[in-house]
């Protein structure tokens, strides 16, 4: 069977050979190379799973022939002994830039540039999924060297440029042979990001949001043009259409945008290969939920420097627990069985994979995960296990000739062969003589350790305890040593020339200073103290991984390391703030059961209730900021004049630690706003604060849909400095608006005439404004363009649902309460900019008063921790009585988002989301002693404190950690002051 088999693939290697004949030769005569390679005596790992002791592998046309016990060795061949030795297949990286330059930054004018710079192709300039990695490729041996010595033999390369980004290439590592050889699929993958490209100015998309967007939309295009339903040609879509087949390989780089990835992919039924971003163990339970295959960087952090106190104080819980987790984290994925491949991507150097591979098996990666991580997943998720990641018969003869145990810091890679062509790292046939080694000269005696990689060896030469200054080379059996002599006052040296025999002993002649000849002869020690040491390293490794930090929800200060739980609470004596017609009930008990409001009244009681003495405290609804702007990795999509399509939703954040902070200033809900980068914004997420709980699980169910407006100064760029959008003017403003609202009317009429039409998720939000499905929440400040957006409204035929920051609303109340908006001011915010100018203190009093449902915002992560006491500044200003002024940011905001029948008010049947004063709620002095949303306690003043010491004794124990490794020489880091940035709504991404 055997040799039958030979026959046939010695046949199809000889028409492949035949086919190349056609290529001239000028630099001598036409010759072919029929014969074979046979490796015995060999360990292979054929996989990482089968594995043939003392075998034999064969070799012919840079193809796996046969590998086995009892293969058949042609007469034509090379017999290589290998006795003793392993092979193992060469690593895959399947997420390279290698071979393409990677296109520069093109220089900005003083204008953004906001339309695409091509014809022909898709509206946006990061979209281009007709560029071919093939066409930009020029090997690059240099490159190659230092992949080929980090143990890889194939490359999948791609233009890392773009959201689109186009077609990659595999490639072998073959410095012997042309691309028409080592080139091994030209469209091999299609590859994504949420980044734009260098190589155009167009503006959209500024954001991760707009990102999402743009690619749900060039989905829906695609299809709608597959379908012959486009007038115009479009390149770019008539090749992602062409490309849809690939495997789609999109860069991601963090947990979160894992997530958002594969959100979008999802939608459209697209199962995305991820690149992450080390730090999937933070939410490991939703990364397993993907079913995504990963691909995983190991450019893990390196200690910071921590040696001065001062600097060290300054970092976070997070930085910390970064150095310390993120190498545990292949493991972790491994132990989840999710599938994933590793990758050089990210590090400065090729030579850096092997000591971060190293440390990730230190953390816990098992060996076999490893191999399988660079051979045959890889080989798998692009579709080539039949050809590379593997020795069986018929792949590639991609493999690594090692001492032994590949993942060992003591094994030497002697060679890495590539589609059957030998590159030469180590001698195979050197003598290892790394080891300790005793010695006497002229009545001295000696003990050397030789340390080091085979090529470049390290000595230490000690005598008298004392260690001297030496130097050694080895080549070809021959060692040369230098080492200084007792005498520290001269710099004489004594030089050792030594031949290396079978057993490793050393023999030669040894040069004192004086010039004197002698014998020299070496032994090296048994090795019982390096199997101690190895014992002892694999105690200490042990010991290591136990000592990773355990993650918390969130993975940072404050997270908790379980989720709380909903627990039935039962609240005696307190003063209960109803909102509701009973008003504010003295001595009251308040039961919650279920995540509810149970019951409401005196001397209740529940056996199964945890009793909270609340005498002398009060309790209240939770706080709700109708606008806010924390827990979101995006705040503006400022790329064009309207980004109706985008949504905060895409990018809440819950590891945002000013949740927490606004936790503890009693906070419960909020509706995080897009920014006021232009006229009509992108779509709100209505969230409640449940810290530690996934971006998901934060977000109402069944949140009622919002968008944010803007009127004013930042939506015509008045202080940006950009002139070449529209609109510039106020009155401008108005046109866009009317032009927005009438196509959406067409495109609605159309659409529900049941004709075809191309889907826009624009036009579909505007839409559902028209249908009054959709609430608008408008940032404005002065009183004409107020006027004027409820005049469009009108024309329109809808209303506008809440103007938000509205300074100028007590000019206008009886306005507002005729059209039936809302007001979400500011309590006492006036002069900071110049439309601001007439604002005055009283503002919300007067709205009130007019009849106008009147809620005080924060805008800002800072004043939304003290929302009780902006609502205090109501009864200061304009005489609000104390509970209409609590309701400015309790039952009224809820009214404004159209959550009232959930939450805002103390009502028996409502979500148990309420807070536990120690004061007055309207009192400066008051603290929240427990926040609680659907009956689980996510702030807890008590455990706030012990989390506090908690913390502290952490950040101790990683210091002290740090200094350990930066002692024994591990490279380190410096620290960089960093400073949280605090969104607002002219906040926009770099």
């Amino acid at each position: 069977m055997i040799k039958h088999y030979l026959t046939i693939l010695t046949f199809l290697c000889g028409f492949t050979l035949l086919a190349q004949d056609y290529f001239p030769k000028n630099d001598g005569v036409v010759t072919k190379n029929t014969n074979y390679t046979a490796i015995i005596n060999v360990k292979i790992y054929v996989t990482p799973t089968q594995v043939i002791e003392k075998g034999t592998l064969l070799i012919k046309d840079g193809k796996v022939v046969a590998s086995g016990t009892t293969v058949t060795i042609p007469k034509n061949s090379t017999i290589i002994d290998a006795t003793g030795k392993s092979i193992y297949p060469s690593f895959i990286d399947i997420y390279s830039s290698f071979g393409v330059e990677k296109p520069k930054r093109q220089g900005g004018g003083r204008s953004a540039q906001y339309d695409a710079s091509r014809t022909g192709y898709y509206w946006n300039d990061h979209v281009m999924p007709e560029n071919n990695a093939i066409d930009k490729f020029n090997y690059d041996s240099k490159k190659a060297d230092e992949l080929i010595k980090a143990g890889f033999g194939v490359v999948n390369t791609h233009i890392q440029d773009g959201i689109i980004r186009g077609t990659g290439t595999l490639v072998a590592l073959n410095n012997d042979d042309g691309n028409e050889v080592r080139v091994l699929d030209t469209r091999s993958a299609q590859y994504l990001s949420f980044s734009k490209s260098l190589t155009s100015n167009q503006a959209y998309p500024s954001s991760i949001m707009g990102s999402m967007a743009l690619l749900r939309q060039m989905y829906l295009d695609a299809d709608w043009y597959a379908k012959g339903n486009s007038k115009t040609k479009d390149l770019s879509l008539e090749a992602l259409n062409s490309n849809k087949q690939l495997v789609q390989i999109f860069e991601a780089g963090s947990r979160a945008n894992d997530l958002r990835a594969d959100k979008v992919g999802d939608a459209y039924n697209i199962q995305y290969v991820i690149l992450g971003g080390g730090d999937e163990f933070e939410r490991i339970g939703e990364i397993k939920a993907m079913n995504a295959s990963m691909i995983i960087p190991i450019n893990f952090p390196d200690a910071y420097d921590v040696e001065n106190a001062f600097l060290a104080s300054t970092l976070s819980l997070g930085d910390l627990r970064a150095w310390n987790q993120k190498p545990a984290n292949p493991k972790i994925l491994a132990d989840n069985n999710i599938s994933f491949a590793l990758t050089t991507h990210d590090l400065k150097s090729p030579k850096e994979f092997k000591s971060n591979l190293m440390k990730a098996i230190k953390f816990g990666l098992s060996k076999d995960k490893a191999l399988e991580a660079l051979t045959t997943i890889p080989a798998q998720i692009l579709g080539k296990s039949n050809s590379i990641g593997s020795l069986k018969n018929g792949a590639y003869a991609n493999f690594l000739i090692a001492s032994g145990d590949i993942f060992d810091e003591k094994t030497t890679v002697y060679e890495n062969w590539v589609q059957g062509n030998k590159n030469v790292l180590e001698n195979m046939n050197a003598i290892d003589i790394r080891g300790t080694y005793d010695f006497s000269l002229a009545g001295e005696t000696y003990k050397m350790d030789i340390k080091g990689e085979l090529d470049k060896l390290k000595s230490e030469v000690t005598s008298d305890e004392k260690t001297r200054g030496s130097k050694i080379s080895y080549t070809d059996d021959w060692v040369n040593i230098a080492f200084t002599t007792k005498d520290s006052t001269q710099q004489e040296f004594i030089r050792i020339v030594a031949n290396v025999d079978a057993n490793k002993n050393l023999n030669g002649k040894a040069m004192l200073p004086s010039g004197t000849e002698m014998t020299f002869f070496a032994k090296q020690s048994e090795a019982k103290d390096d199997a101690k040491k190895g014992g002892d390293d694999k105690k200490e490794d042990k010991n290591n991984a136990e000592k990773v930090s355990p993650v918390t929800y969130p993975n940072k200060a404050f997270g908790f390391a379980e989720l709380p739980k909903q627990e039935t609470l039962l609240f005696k004596n307190a003063t209960v703030w109803t909102n509701e017609k009973d008003g504010v009930l003295n001595n009251t008990d308040v039961l919650i059961k279920n995540g509810k409001i149970a019951k409401i009244g005196q001397n209740l009681s529940d056996s199964s209730a945890t009793v909270i003495d609340a005498t002398g405290k009060h309790l209240t609804a939770g706080v709700i900021d109708e606008h806010s702007h924390i827990a979101a990795a995006s705040i503006n999509e400022g790329g064009q004049n309207s980004s109706a399509e985008v949504t905060i939703e895409d990018v809440v954040d819950d590891t945002d630690i000013d949740i927490y902070r606004n936790l503890a200033g009693g906070v419960t809900s909020i509706q995080i706003l897009h920014g006021s980068a232009n006229p009509i914004g992108g779509r709100s997420a209505i969230i409640k604060l449940k810290w530690g709980e996934t971006a998901n699980n934060l977000i109402y169910n069944n949140s009622p849909k919002f968008i944010k407006f803007a009127l004013g100064e930042n939506v015509k760029q008045s202080n940006w400095e950009s002139y070449s959008r529209f609109p510039q003017t106020r009155m401008g403003v108005e046109q866009l608006f009317i032009d927005y609202f009438s196509r959406a009317k067409e495109y609605d009429a159309l659409k529900k005439s049941g004709k075809p039409y191309r889907k826009d998720l624009e036009m579909e939000t505007l839409a559902e404004i028209l249908n009054k499905e959709r609430f608008i929440s408008c940032h404005s400040y002065v009183q004409s363009e107020i006027n004027m957006l409820m005049k469009v409204a009108d024309k329109f035929n809808f209303n506008i649902n809440t103007f938000t920051h509205i300074l100028e609303g007590y000019k206008v109340a009886d306005k507002m309460k005729a059209h039936g908006v809302g007001g979400s001011t500011f309590s006492d915010w006036w002069s900071y900019k110049y439309e601001v100018n007439d604002a005055i203190p009283y503002n919300a009093a007067i709205m009130h008063d007019a009849g106008v449902t009147v809620a005080i915002n924060s805008d800002d992560a800072e004043m939304s921790r003290r929302l009780n006491q902006e609502a205090a500044k109501s009864v200061k200003y304009g005489g609000i009585s104390e509970e209409e002024a609590w309701k400015f940011v309790t039952l009224n905001p809820a009214k404004l988002l159209h959550i009232d029948d959930r939450v805002g008010s103390i009502k028996v049947g409502k979500d148990a989301d309420v807070v536990l004063w120690t004061d007055h709620p309207l009192s400066i002095y008051a603290k929240a002693e427990k926040t609680i949303i659907e009956g689980v306690t996510y702030f807890d003043l008590k455990r706030d404190e012990l989390m506090r010491d908690a913390i502290m004794r952490e950040k101790s124990d990683l210091i002290n950690e740090m200094l350990k490794a930066k002692n024994k020489g591990l490279k380190t880091q410096p620290i960089k002051k960093k400073e949280k940035e605090l969104l607002h709504c002219d906040s926009l991404e770099e």
